[in-house]
């Protein structure tokens, strides 16, 4: 299912199967390094089970980095790296520079240093992304920075990759 393709982006709704896709598009290789971006709150139980369930699918061969820097993970070369997803990624670095009532933009250092490292990146990756702008319009502020952010970041990660899909019920189609 691969190819040629060395970076992939992977987009979807919640609840799509983006990153069951993701995993398969990765199941032949023998190690993968599994980029988990969530930062977990110890009091939302939900949110615990689901990262649980997405650890417990993934093999043992492959290892976990958790709370790195995206960028700078990228930096160093790997057979092959899942990095799961940029919406929990981008939401911890606008908590991090506490930036929910911020112009626009008050990320795009994070994001640019992102997009670098994965344009450089020459080993296999694939990289999940939840997709935005396809529903309601978010009623709060926090809400639309987020959506504009995502936006953005993806519309710039699609650029730098060599292939991209979006998933939605499961159903992976090829965009690039």
């Amino acid at each position: 299912m691969l190819g040629m393709a060395q970076r992939i982006l992977v987009l979807g709704g919640a609840r799509s199967g983006k990153s069951a896709f993701a995993e398969r598009l990765l199941a032949d290789c023998a190690t993968v390094r599994y980029l988990a971006t969530a930062v977990l709150d110890p009091t939302d139980h939900d949110f615990a089970s689901r990262i649980e369930g997405h650890r417990d699918r993934r093999p043992t061969t492959w290892t976990t980095v958790e709370n790195a820097s995206a960028a700078d993970v990228l930096t160093t070369s790997a057979p092959a790296t899942l990095l799961d997803d940029t919406g929990t990624w981008l939401t911890a670095r606008i908590d991090e520079r506490d930036a929910w009532d911020s112009p626009r933009g008050t990320v795009a250092p994070d994001c640019d240093a992102l997009v670098a490292a994965v344009a450089a990146h020459r080993d296999r990756l694939v990289i999940v992304s939840p997709e935005v702008g396809q529903g309601v319009i978010p009623p709060t502020r926090s809400g639309r920075l987020f959506r504009d952010e995502l936006g953005t970041l993806n519309q710039r990660l699609a650029e730098v990759c060599d292939e991209v899909y979006f998933v939605i019920a499961g159903l992976p189609t090829r965009l690039k």
